[in-house]
């Protein structure tokens, strides 16, 4: 199973929403944005896991891109 999020900052924190499945977390900075979406998922898909079920995260991002000159 593969679970994508869509990742953006808010101004204050990172946010991540989950497409397709009702998730969202947020954190102070990206790595503690991704062990959210982690911990998220896991407690979100915990009977799939037990049973066996392999769950992927696919992030995708935003990202401004500024002139060099």
């Amino acid at each position: 199973m593969l679970i994508k999020f869509e990742i953006y900052n808010d101004g204050k924190y990172w946010c991540a929403r989950g497409i397709g499945v009702d998730i969202f977390t947020q954190g102070k900075t990206l790595d503690e944005l991704m062990d959210n979406i982690k911990e998220a998922v896991e407690v979100h898909f915990e009977e799939l896991l037990k049973s066996g079920e392999e769950v992927k995260i696919l992030s995708i991002s935003e990202t401004e891109v500024h002139s060099v000159a």
